[in-house]
This record gives C-alpha cells, structure tokens and sequence, in this order.
C-alpha cells in the first residue's frame, strides 16, 4: 500500500469516526432536550421521589426519563437485598407502582448501586438537596451512586432550562 492510499483509508476512518460521534451527541443532545421539554410544569422533585420511594426500600438511584415517549419517575430501591423499580408520579408524588427488579443487566447495575450505597453515610436525597442548593435555578434529574478513590460518591444531573451539568457530590 503507497503512502497515498493509507493517508486516503486514514482520513475515510477518521471521516466514518467522526460522523459517528456527531450522531451519538446528537442523540444525546435530542433526549437532554425531550427531557427538558417533558420537565416543564413538574411541580415533584427528584427529592420527593427518594423520599415517596424509601417505603419500599432504601432508595439506592433515581431519574426522570422519558420512555415511550411519556416521562416517568423511576427510582431503584434495596430492601434486604430485594431489588425494585419504583415509579412515582410525576404530578402527586406517591408511588404508582412497584416492581421487581429481574432483568439481568438491571439487576447488576442495583447490585452495583447499593454495594456503593452500604458505604455511604449520607443518603442520596441528602446529597441531591446539597448539590440543588448549591446550584441555584437548576433541578436533578437525576442521581447514581457510585465509589471513588475508595470513598462513596453521588453522580447528579441538574437542568436549568436547555442546559444540562452533573455534579459530583461526596456521600460520606
């Protein structure tokens, strides 16, 4: 192969590389905006969601998204290493329905999220109202715990208006 055919096949690649991640951000980008949109009117926080979801358990993550094109509240919960997915409406705060969480890569994913949590000594509403506080004009959408340096974090999304940003908030 000469030169010019690899430099030829190398900017073909980084062309094909490059229009994949536009199309990936973009996609990103259209659900940050679906989300933004869906939000608008929402009286309920991400904090009274953990809240209406701790009586089913020790909330262990939680997020608005929207799915099916309607936007829910769905929070994972661990009960004594029960797992569940807890949605909460929207509108009233109380929870709508409660199911068993059974799906493999689910499953692991809760798994993950409360082996965090059991190092945590802070709760997750804490850590959510903590960041939003310090955020002024932003709300959460969403929270993940998670384990750093050895020490349990809290990954929180904040929107105001179009503009999304995660905050990293420590739980111990």
């Amino acid at each position: 192969m000469n030169i010019t055919t690899s430099l030829a096949a190398g900017v073909f690649v980084g062309c094909l590389l490059t229009a994949q991640a536009a199309g990936a951000q973009t996609d990103a980008e259209k659900e940050h905006a679906e989300l933004a949109k869906a939000l608008a009117g929402v009286k309920v926080s991400l904090q009274q969601g953990l809240a209406s979801s701790e009586r089913q358990g020790r909330p262990i993550s939680g997020k608005f998204e929207v799915e099916e094109g309607h936007l829910q509240l769905s929070l994972y919960t661990d009960k004594s290493g029960k797992f569940s997915e807890v949605i909460v409406d929207h509108q009233s705060g109380k929870v709508a329905k409660t199911e068993d969480i059974t799906k493999p890569e689910d499953l692991t994913a809760a798994k993950e999220q409360a082996a965090a949590m059991a190092k945590a000594k802070r709760s997750l509403r804490a850590a959510v109202d903590k960041t939003v506080k310090a955020s002024p004009g932003f709300r959460a959408v969403s929270v993940y715990p998670g384990v750093r340096d050895g020490h349990p974090i809290a990954e929180v999304t904040l929107v105001k208006g179009q503009e999304f940003k995660t905050v990293t908030a420590t739980l111990d």
